[in-house]
């Protein structure tokens, strides 16, 4: 893949493919801002189909399973990121993609990461789109037991992962906590909703030095506190797990500057992209899912005022 240059991400465009290679196209320590919320664990399949038969694959190469196989390796036998066998090797994968992506972006720049936790369960029910446990078409999450995964354990991923991310050499600068005051019903009486998400802001960590980065406090939420009540909305194109404009607009604002070079990863049906357009900055979306895609593209070009925006098809899959 060519790598383009920062110049050439004229205002806002959607790439259809997995992040893991996308990110490749992307120049060099030319993104001021990394906004993005991945898949979570063990929810959604958002349509992909995922082989049941990874773990297998690996155990049978002769490999641990305590050992996590690199992402490539995973694609490559058929798994997808969020539907990996156990949360270690999805957070493992999301710490390995972030890697990746520390080459674009630039020493001042930002990353933010929303991620919600999992209860887990052997046969826990992932759907399509909406909610763990809710409804009944959904297909089954087959989990191996042990250590710390037991029936009806909170598995405390967001925790997991803001770790695994300062091992990888992260400073950790903010964990915004999302209160949710609409949250779905749910069917248990021996426990409280989960009615919060994290967003989690990681900066470099610079040599020799403390870290530096550009952030306008005066931007930020009224009270400038860590805990953020926004209300869910469902997005476009049916994707269920939208950014709230109100959680979003603050982080690129503080994060970002006027006419800086925003990317999210794994947009979904693109509010990050088009937020990020609306309010002056240049945008780039990746997408795996061809509807969520679509979506993003048709919102991005409403943004644009109807400019339309270039969307790139980088494989043949029609997931």
């Amino acid at each position: 893949m060519a790598v383009r240059q920062a110049w050439q991400w004229n205002r806002g465009e959607v790439l259809k493919g997995d992040a893991f290679e996308l990110v490749k196209e992307v120049e060099s320590s030319s993104v001021d801002l990394i906004l993005t919320s991945p898949p979570y664990w063990g929810l959604r399949s958002y349509g992909l189909n995922a082989s049941r038969e990874v773990l297998s694959a690996w155990v049978d190469a002769g490999c641990h399973p305590d050992r996590t196989p690199s992402y490539d390796w995973y694609k490559q036998e058929g798994g997808v990121l969020g539907l990996e066998p156990f949360p270690r090797w999805y957070v493992d994968h999301l710490v390995e993609f972030f890697s990746r992506a520390r080459r674009v972006l630039k020493d001042r720049g930002s990353l933010w990461v929303n991620l919600g936790d999992t209860y887990f369960a052997r046969w826990s029910s992932i759907r399509d789109g909406g909610r763990q446990g809710i409804k009944p078409d959904r297909s089954r999450r087959r989990t191996p037991s042990g250590g710390f995964l037991k029936d009806k354990q909170l598995l405390l991923i967001p925790a997991r992962f803001a770790i695994a991310m300062q091992d990888a050499g992260w400073i950790l600068r903010n964990d915004v906590i999302w209160a949710k005051p609409n949250v779905m019903p749910r069917p248990e009486s021996d426990r409280l909703k989960l009615s919060h998400e994290h967003f989690f802001h990681f900066v470099k960590s610079r040599p020799g030095g403390r870290a530096s980065y550009h952030y306008d406090l005066s931007l930020a939420e009224k009270g400038h506190r860590d805990v953020v009540v926004c209300t869910t909305a469902r997005g476009a194109g049916g994707h269920s797990a939208t950014f709230p404009v109100e959680l979003i607009r603050p982080r690129i604002s503080t994060s970002c500057p006027p006419r800086g070079l925003v990317l999210d990863p794994f947009c979904g049906s693109g509010r990050a992209v088009t937020e990020a357009v609306r309010m002056g900055r240049r945008a780039i979306g990746f997408e795996l899912v061809a509807g969520f895609a679509l979506a993003a593209q048709s919102a991005l070009a409403t943004a644009t005022n109807g400019v339309p925006a270039h969307t790139l098809n980088t494989d043949n899959s029609s997931g």
